[in-house]
């Protein structure tokens, strides 16, 4: 296994815009009858994965069965972004009327071929594919164990040791052929954190999220095009994606998030629950609130809201709780705009767009002199200087990271011409680790270990920064969740406190 620590100082390059890296994204579709269907199965996994693409950059994978063969699956992945590895001749070749998908940023294991999802094994009970979302805290742990029983892994991936897990036999024992469902939920007894998954089989799909719900994953229904809301027309079929934000754009409708600890079993005739794993005593739910203030995509749901909706609130609260005199409110494109709109709602001030985003630069931008690599941040945004010149300038930013974008930013709105740029951020400082699938660099890295708030100000040459408070940001989320049950909301702060959701010594 790799080192963690020092795996995020490997993977994350220092010239990186953000300081932060995105997850993975899973998707899976599964057609209702009658077989062999008339949905494109391949083309909407591929569109499903498009709109996970903000989750993964570096590798994608679709694998499709036909229902019939319990030897075989359809397979294409590769390096790079979906539209650079699927084409129309490998998209023919996926045919089926099941399949899973997988857009993939690396956190535990390196950014090679080898390590592209979803794995595929094949066992003397057929063959499997998974896709995952996440990083098993107690991946060595596990991994002893699974080569204790003969098996033999070929990567460093923990969404690879979560598939060889899936082919041992469950404790009780098997009667009558594989028992899938117990051997997911072993597995998931094994390793509590954290994970989405979906598992291929022949003809069934399972839906697997973690007991903390640490990691997303949702349910929607493939209407007809002439479709209208609220009709009963039977579904073409059923999707399960890490996120809800591209049913709309595949002709799907959302309908509930996979509950935490949930397994579910997609077939030809719908969704089913087949058991839900408990967590601990006295453990709480620990959604990812790092997925509300940066991962998602604005149209996603979560937990009965959008989260376009949840960073308006955070902005709201951020102007309640740190206001100053300005000119106009504006944000760092495009994360930190609906805190923006949220701020400038509360506080009277007027929004006003302040730069402008470049949308064709590279992650492999070459950087050939220090000059250059100090103005990093101008192959990025450009400053509307119209709009900049004598104003005072409140500046939203979804969150700080290294600091290192920050300050080229300030720099660039001052040579426009601006009196005053005051910088809000829109989530508490980040000061601790993710070990449950975001790559958040070490300690050391992180700004906020190294500097308050008014030490970076003068290091970034802001007139002021402040940052949204935890309880902010908990109370920004949660005000408009539609849960009638509260003790199944809960989020992961480890990020921003140091608390997670088991204790590190335990792993």
């Amino acid at each position: 296994m790799v080192d963690r620590k020092e795996s995020s100082k490997e993977i994350i390059p220092s010239n990186e815009i953000t300081g932060m890296r995105h997850e993975c994204g899973v998707f899976g579709c599964m057609a209702s009858t009658p077989w062999p269907t008339q949905l494109d199965v391949a083309q909407v996994i591929c569109l499903g994965l498009v709109a996970l693409q903000h989750r993964g950059q570096e590798s994608a994978g679709i694998v499709t069965s036909e229902g019939t063969s319990s030897t075989h699956f359809n397979v294409k992945k590769g390096m790079g972004m979906i539209s650079n590895i699927f084409n129309d001749e490998s998209m023919k070749k996926l045919k089926g009327n099941l399949g899973i998908g997988h857009t993939r940023y690396s956190t535990s294991a390196a950014s090679e071929e080898v390590n592209c999802q979803p794995f595929v094994v094949h066992s003397v009970h057929g063959v499997i594919a998974v896709a995952h979302n996440g990083e098993l805290v107690n991946c060595d742990a596990l991994r002893k164990m699974v080569l204790s029983r003969g098996v033999g892994l070929s990567t460093y991936s923990d969404s690879e040791l979560i598939t060889q897990a899936l082919c041992l036999n469950p404790p009780e024992g098997e009667e009558n052929g594989p028992d899938w469902p117990a051997r997911i939920k072993h597995l998931m007894q094994l390793a509590p954190l954290s994970y989405s998954l979906v598992i291929l089989m022949r003809d069934k799909i399972y839906g697997v999220r973690d007991p903390y719900g640490n990691r997303p994953l949702c349910l929607g229904k493939i209407v007809p095009l002439n479709y209208k809301e609220g009709s009963d027309v039977e579904p073409e079929g059923w999707v399960i994606s890490s996120e809800s934000c591209g049913f709309l754009s595949i002709g799907a409708r959302y309908l509930r998030e996979v509950q935490p600890g949930e397994i579910v079993e997609l077939s030809k005739t719908g969704f089913r629950t087949i058991d839900v794993i408990e967590r601990p005593k006295n453990k709480d739910v620990a959604f990812c609130i790092f997925e509300y203030v940066y991962f998602a995509r604005s149209d996603t749901i979560f937990e009965g809201q959008m989260v376009y909706s949840a960073r308006m609130q955070c902005g709201r609260m951020l102007a309640r709780e740190a206001l100053v005199e300005a000119d106009m409110v504006s944000s760092v494109p495009e994360s930190g705009t609906a805190a923006a709109h949220g701020f400038s709602r509360e506080s009277g001030i007027p929004f006003a767009e302040v730069l402008c985003k470049n949308r064709y630069v590279g992650r492999t931008f070459i950087q050939p002199s220090t000059r250059l690599r100090q103005l990093g941040v101008a192959k990025k945004f450009g400053a509307l200087s119209e709009n900049v010149i004598n104003k005072r300038i409140i500046l939203i930013d979804d969150s700080i990271v290294r600091g290192n974008t920050i300050g080229p930013i300030i720099k660039l709105l001052r040579d426009a011409g601006a009196k005053e740029v005051h910088v809000r951020i829109a989530s508490p400082p980040l000061k601790f680790p993710c070990f449950m699938g975001i790559n958040i660099p070490t300690r050391e890295e992180l700004i906020a270990n190294k500097m308050d708030h008014m030490k970076l100000a003068v290091h970034a040459g802001a007139d002021s920064l402040a940052y949204l408070s935890v309880e902010g940001l908990k109370e920004a989320i949660r005000r408009d969740i539609q849960e009638k049950d509260k003790s199944k909301i809960g989020h992961c702060t480890a990020c921003l406190t140091g608390d997670y959701p088991e204790p590190p010594e335990d792993w």
